[in-house]
């Protein structure tokens, strides 16, 4: 489609313009510009000078796809997977960037939405996790069906099933399942768990149709029994480099009182009490029933932990004393309300785990101005291929 005849600058969906690369932006698009207006880019690198085919428009920004590179980038790749291209998968936002270049990209976003968010200059460093090529480490997957009954991804900004014939981000047992040739009737969601042993769980519609409905996940001495359906990381590196940081982030000692908010099944919980001891208590708070029914198996011996179904904000105002807090929110973000009733506890140390930059960096903003320091920050790189990072913070009261 042509650009406008009557006013050549203002965009039209499908039009094509060349344009030069900008910075990063959150979110994982390029910025460009075209006569003044903003355009997000998908598939593109910056420095590089690029075609754009323009997908999507708002009222203040534009949306587009690199389609042909005039000028490659040092850190452009092929993409490794056949789906990672324009009109292709939705799901990689950077497949055709070097993977140590992806680890500098996402340094930038977090210390830009630091900046503009919490008025805080960071450096973060970005720490790598195996497997180092960035593959095959996604344990959790969601296929959308087709209209034609196949498994798929939704297209960027589309709700078009992209049907697939493999997912290379996946672990090797989701790959090597009879999925992607059957048909499936429904439009239900294929969702498929694999374990840190092996197993494998297949679902739908919340009903499991193959494999155990409790999945053993694993590692150093720790075991939680978990359902499929419940929230567990996806990264199959990702439970113990979390827990390692977190630990160490929390200096807990003998004795302390423990909230973990959002807490899952417990994944901290487990580690905590091992370091807090008997005389300690950890406070576990979550809002997914299936998430609490777990953990209620995998604590039901433990006299020390109490179990709270129900929103964080609901619940925390009913626990007194508190030393040390851990959360891990949605990727909205704790908020004001929530923030503010922690901070009514003044507990020694908060630790922070997040996969949003921006609501992290809010956040951020509300406890310096409550006198919580950003003492450390850490991001992990557990969504490799994609825009998404992980971040570890603890504060400290001034």
């Amino acid at each position: 489609m042509p650009m406008n005849s009557n006013n050549p600058s203002i965009l039209s969906i499908g039009d094509t313009v060349t344009l030069d690369i900008g910075a990063i932006a959150h979110g994982g698009h390029f910025v460009a510009r075209h006569e003044g207006q903003v355009i997000f880019v998908r598939h593109a690198i910056t420095g590089e000078t690029a075609k754009v085919k323009i997908t999507g428009l708002s009222k203040k920004l534009a949306f587009g796809d690199a389609i042909e590179i005039i000028n490659p980038s040092k850190d452009r790749v092929t993409a490794p997977c056949a789906f990672a291209k324009p009109d292709g998968c939705g799901g990689c936002d950077f497949q055709h960037i070097d993977i140590n270049a992806q680890r500098e990209l996402k340094a930038k976003v977090i210390q830009e939405q630091f900046l503009r968010l919490a008025k805080m200059d960071i450096k973060p460093e970005v720490i790598s996790v195996e497997p180092q090529s960035g593959l095959h480490w996604r344990t959790r997957i969601n296929f959308a069906i087709s209209k034609n009954g196949k498994p798929g991804f939704y297209a960027a900004k589309s709700k078009t099933v992209v049907e697939v014939d493999q997912c290379l981000l996946a672990a090797d047992e989701i790959n090597s399942l009879d999925i992607f040739n059957r048909k499936w009737r429904g439009n239900d969601r294929l969702n498929i768990a694999v374990s840190s042993l092996k197993e494998t769980n297949i679902s739908r519609g919340g009903r499991s149709i193959s494999g155990p409905t409790q999945l053993n996940e694993t590692f150093d001495d720790f075991i939680y029994k978990v359902s499929p359906n419940s929230f567990w990381q996806g990264h199959k590196s990702a439970p113990k480099k979390l827990v390692d940081i977190a630990m160490d982030f929390l200096s807990l000692n003998k004795g302390d009182k423990v909230c973990d908010l959002y807490g899952g099944t417990g994944l901290f919980t487990a580690p905590i009490l091992k370091i807090i001891g008997e005389k300690g208590e950890v406070h576990l708070i979550e809002s997914d029933e299936r998430a609490v029914k777990d953990a209620s198996k995998i604590f039901h011996k433990q006299s020390n932990v109490t179990l709270y179904l129900g929103r964080v904000e609901n619940i925390l105002p009913l626990i007194k004393t508190v030393d040390v807090i851990l959360l891990d929110p949605p990727r909205a973000g704790a908020g004001e309300l929530v923030i503010d009733q922690m901070l009514e506890k003044k507990p020694k140390t908060i630790v922070y785990i997040s996969c949003d930059p921006a609501s992290l960096a809010r956040d951020t903003m509300l406890l310096k101005n409550k006198d919580y320091n950003l003492e450390k920050i850490t991001a992990v790189d557990l969504f490799p291929m994609t825009h998404h990072i992980e971040c570890v913070a603890k504060y400290n009261l001034s």
